[in-house]
Formats: structure tokens, C-alpha cells, sequence
């Protein structure tokens, strides 16, 4: 009797964690890993340190913040895939926290972008995570914050080209490498000859600096590709398909092209398929709409960047700070994989419950 009774009690505790192995949404897995406790998998950076404590290790065990704090984040634009789906990334985890996001939209301006950080900078918050539509846009506002004691998370592109701004934390990916890894994949599936245009984001954006810089790296090693024309379409779709359009009048052979998001690869297939032209298309971000193009062949590959970690990482880390944390590093990297058919479906998976 009492050996049944243990069997039942044992099967009841591990019931819950079966389920996890089913579909759940984005809600249900975040709610089925709360009820786990938050020491199950991120108690270092979450913990809610006192003061005093120096590092992760002191903090051990506790819960992630004995009150709710605030938070105030803002990117590039809304309108772009990669920031909604970071802002659904931090306001999820958030909400799960313990954290008021309180989000400010870029707009795709530098100007707008400046006004809401100039607001954000008359207001008290635990924590301000921001990634800068230009560099050195942002510095006089940021330093407002650090001088009253905010800690400040950069997220995904450079505030102060100097590196002088005591930054909190930049957590960012390799763009260089997200560079060289996209044109590589690009320039092997066209044969190693052909030639080939680049769509660029903003150029004030460290991010494309840095995908521009890797592209170049892999173009010196492939003689037989020719660079026939570069542009910056800043982001923006429609940007994109003129740009697209008039490329399709202008050149009769385009063998591929590297574009530094994937709103933007998109939005160009549109037009160079209703041209009834085919051109080898990779892009950037690892968007689900992108990786299904991927898996169903209509795109050559997508470079991971990875938006939920990237947001949810200057959360956490913004957490810690918040809570006295110390010792946070001054650069966090956040890497993703190339996309290919074998791996998409995963990657979809990962996103969705915002986790990648």
C-alpha cells in the first residue's frame, strides 16, 4: 500500500513537466516553467541581490525582485519585424518577472528617437534598455540616466562610437560574423561567380556597419563575384522594392543579393518575382516569415539575429542591475545560428515562445 501511495504522490509531481513536452503557446510554456519556480533555470542573473552582493554566484536561490520594478525600452522601429517581435520578447518576460515595460518607438527617426529619450530622461526608472537608430545620437540624454543612477542596457547597436559612455551593458550579435556567414552561404550557392547587389539598413546603424564589413571580408576571397551596386534602404520595405525595381530595369544579370534584414529580402522577392526574374536571396534576422522561406526553398538562408534574446537578455541583465547586481560585463554576446532547412522549424519554435 504505501509503495502505491509513493508511486501515485510520484506521478503527480512529474505530471506537470510532461505536458511541457506537448504544443503550448508562448503563455502556457512561460506559465508552466513559472510554476517550476524560478530557480529552475536562470536563478544567477534573475536573483534578486541586495546591495552588497558582488556577483551571480551570491544570489543563488532568490526570487527575481521583491517588488515590481520599471522599465523603460525603446528600438528602432515597430513597423520592422525583428523590433515587434522584441518588444513581444521583453513585455513577455516582463510580465513573468515582475517588470513594467514601458516601451517608446523609435519610429524609424532619429529625431523621434531623441525626443523619447530626452522624456525618458525626466522620469525615475530601475532600468532603461535601448537600441539607437544612429550612433551618437543618444549620448547627452544616456548620460543623464547614468548620472542619476539608472543603469542603461545598448542593445544590438552602438550609443557612443567613442566607447567613453559608462554603459551598463552592451548585449548585441556578431554582425560582422552575421556578415560573413550570410555573403558565404550566398556566394557558395551561386557557384562562386555572378553578380551580386547589396541592400544595406541604416547607415548610422552599427549593426549594418558591421554586416557591411563582413560582407567585404568573404568578397575579397570570390574573384568571380562582382559587386554591381550597393544601397541603403534604411529598413524600410518600400525603400526596398524601389530600390528593387529600378535594379530589375537597370541589370539584365543579377545572380544574388544580400540584404541586411529580412523585412527588407522580402519585400524585394515581391518585386523580382512579379518581374518574372529569379535571383539568389539571403538576408538577415531569422524572422519566421524568412525561415519559411528558407525551409520552402524561396530563400537561400537568413542569418539568426536573434531578437528575443537579445531584448529578454537586457531584461534580465537589467533585473540583476536593478537589484545591486555588480561585475556585469561590459559586452554580451548574443549569437545565432544560420538558417537551413534542417534547423528552421526549431528556430521557429524557440521564437515563438520568445526564447531565441
Amino acid at each position: 500500500m504505501n509503495n502505491n501511495r509513493r508511486s501515485l504522490a510520484t506521478a503527480r509531481r512529474h505530471r506537470p513537466l510532461e505536458r511541457l513536452s506537448g504544443h503550448l503557446s508562448r503563455r502556457g510554456f512561460l506559465g508552466k516553467v513559472g510554476m517550476a519556480g524560478t530557480g529552475l533555470a536562470l536563478p544567477p542573473l534573475l536573483s534578486g541581490c541586495t546591495v552588497g552582493a558582488q556577483t551571480a554566484e551570491q544570489c543563488n536561490g532568490a526570487p527575481p525582485t521583491s517588488r515590481r520594478l520599471k522599465a523603460a525600452f525603446t528600438n528602432n522601429s515597430l513597423t520592422h519585424t525583428w523590433c515587434a517581435q522584441g518588444k513581444r520578447a521583453a513585455e513577455t518576460w516582463g510580465k513573468w518577472l515582475g517588470v513594467d515595460v514601458v516601451w517608446y518607438d523609435g519610429q524609424g527617426s532619429i529625431n523621434q528617437q531623441r525626443k523619447a529619450l530626452d522624456e525618458i530622461a525626466t522620469q525615475t526608472w530601475d532600468f532603461v534598455a535601448i537600441q539607437a537608430n544612429g550612433i551618437d545620437t543618444l549620448i547627452e540624454p544616456v548620460q543623464r540616466l547614468l548620472d542619476h543612477g539608472i543603469p542603461v542596457m545598448q542593445m544590438d547597436t552602438e550609443i557612443d562610437s567613442s566607447r567613453s559612455t559608462n554603459i551598463t551593458t552592451f548585449i548585441e550579435t556578431d554582425h560582422v560574423r552575421i556578415g560573413e556567414t550570410a555573403a558565404g552561404a550566398l556566394f557558395e550557392k551561386m557557384g562562386g561567380s555572378g553578380n551580386v547587389i547589396m541592400t544595406q539598413g541604416q547607415l548610422g546603424h552599427t549593426g549594418a556597419q558591421g554586416r557591411t564589413q563582413g560582407f567585404y571580408q568573404v568578397l575579397a576571397k570570390y574573384p568571380g563575384i562582382h559587386l554591381i551596386a550597393k544601397d541603403p534602404a534604411d529598413w524600410d520595405v518600400s525603400k526596398a522594392k524601389r530600390l528593387w525595381e529600378g535594379y530589375l530595369a537597370r541589370y539584365k544579370d543579377i545572380g544574388g543579393a544580400f540584404f541586411h534584414n529580412d523585412d527588407m529580402a522580402l519585400a524585394a522577392l515581391e518585386v523580382i518575382h512579379k518581374a518574372g526574374r529569379e535571383v539568389l536571396v539571403v538576408g538577415v534576422d531569422a524572422m519566421p516569415p524568412a525561415i519559411e522561406a528558407v525551409i520552402n526553398g524561396t530563400m537561400v538562408a537568413t542569418m539568426c539575429n536573434p531578437a528575443g534574446r537579445v531584448h529578454t537578455e537586457a531584461l534580465m541583465v537589467g533585473i540583476f542591475a536593478a537589484n545591486g547586481g555588480k561585475n556585469i560585463p561590459k559586452h554580451i554576446l548574443a549569437d545565432g545560428p544560420l538558417v537551413t532547412q534542417q534547423n528552421g522549424a526549431g528556430l521557429i519554435f524557440l521564437e515563438s515562445q520568445s526564447l531565441l
